[in-house]
């Protein structure tokens, strides 16, 4: 059955968080004590949710939940990964079939902060950030219960009035993550679990912990989850396009250009098209090379232009070599 909601994880699914997240872990681990000391250990912490993981190792839940405040307002003043390479088109390429969200650990200011930076915030329309819910199953119970959230933005800054989506069925959704806890909890609640092998656990963790399916390269998630294994439609925001430089055009919401820039690209495909049938047909007529004089002072314009470009191709087709001055 196709997917209708494709829900992402984002420390190691969306951005690279091996070594940025670990560093200001370590922060919090020196700060408070934690005897967390090695990035291994810290990703033993997300074999379970990251809040249950320092509930456990902690033994007391005042503890952990000052670890967890802790570690989430560093990422919000220092965290700054770069994106998985290629997820940018992943995230287009769903959101123009999909409604699509983020269900992260993270607090949902850093979450809104990397998605402005890479300009992909109107392609999601849910965020649930663990500073406001910390179990994901509860996030995953909501599409479930819900059908309003299957209200699928289409990369635009308005949601889609009047829009009543049928409630989905739970193997129309799926969780894109990189640990084995969110793995175990998407299997939990009846959902899709997709694996990803970049992320915090190996692909052999993933698929044990019940992953359907473990993409080695971004584009897999594409092919293994879309029908025909392409998108159809997609999100059309440039990645480095400038806050308030694309608007929607006529008639839809997918945030593509406006018709006039396609339009007036088209336009200067047919002068292109035209121009280039107009020369090889004057120069299949055997149009004498233009004088030297007639040269003479002429503008820079179209007509010299062609008479340049004539000269030359006659020269080309006779076999001869311009006289090196």
């Amino acid at each position: 059955m196709s997917v209708r909601a494709v829900l992402f994880d984002l420390d190691g699914t969306l951005v690279q968080t091996r070594e940025a997240s670990w560093r200001v872990f370590a922060k919090t681990n020196a700060a408070l004590a934690l005897g967390i000391n090695t990035q291994a250990e810290f990703f033993r912490l997300l074999e379970d949710n990251m809040f249950h993981g320092l509930q456990k190792h902690c033994g007391d839940d005042r503890w952990a939940n000052e670890a967890a405040q802790h570690f989430l307002e560093l990422l919000q003043r220092e965290y700054n990964p770069d994106l998985v390479p290629g997820m940018a088109d992943v995230i287009r390429a769903f959101a123009g079939s999909c409604s699509l969200a983020v269900i992260s650990s993270n607090s949902v200011a850093t979450i809104r902060r990397i998605l402005d930076r890479e300009n992909l915030t109107h392609c999601f329309s849910h965020v649930f950030g663990g500073d406001v819910e910390q179990d994901k199953r509860a996030c995953v119970r909501r599409f479930l219960s819900d059908r309003s959230y299957m209200v699928n933005r289409n990369c635009s800054p308005a949601y889609r009035e009047g829009h009543e989506p049928e409630a989905p069925s739970a193997d129309q959704i799926a969780l894109i993550t990189d640990t084995v806890g969110d793995i175990r909890h998407a299997v939990e609640c009846g959902i899709r679990a997709i694996g990803v092998a970049w992320g915090m656990h190996a692909e052999q963790q993933l698929l044990a912990a019940g992953a359907e399916f473990v993409a080695v390269w971004p584009q897999e998630l594409v092919a293994h989850l879309l029908p025909g294994g392409f998108a159809s439609s997609s999100c059309s925001i440039a990645p480095a396009a400038e806050a308030g430089s694309i608007t929607p055009c006529s008639g839809c919401s997918c945030g593509c250009q406006d018709n006039d820039v396609a339009d007036a690209a088209a336009e200067r495909r047919r002068r292109r098209m035209a121009a280039t049938a107009m020369l090889d047909q004057r120069v299949s007529c055997g149009i004498d090379r233009p004088r030297e004089e007639e040269n003479v002072g002429a503008p820079v314009g179209s007509g010299a232009v062609d008479k340049i470009l004539l000269a030359s191709l006659r020269r080309l087709q006779g076999g001869g070599r311009p006289a090196l001055r």
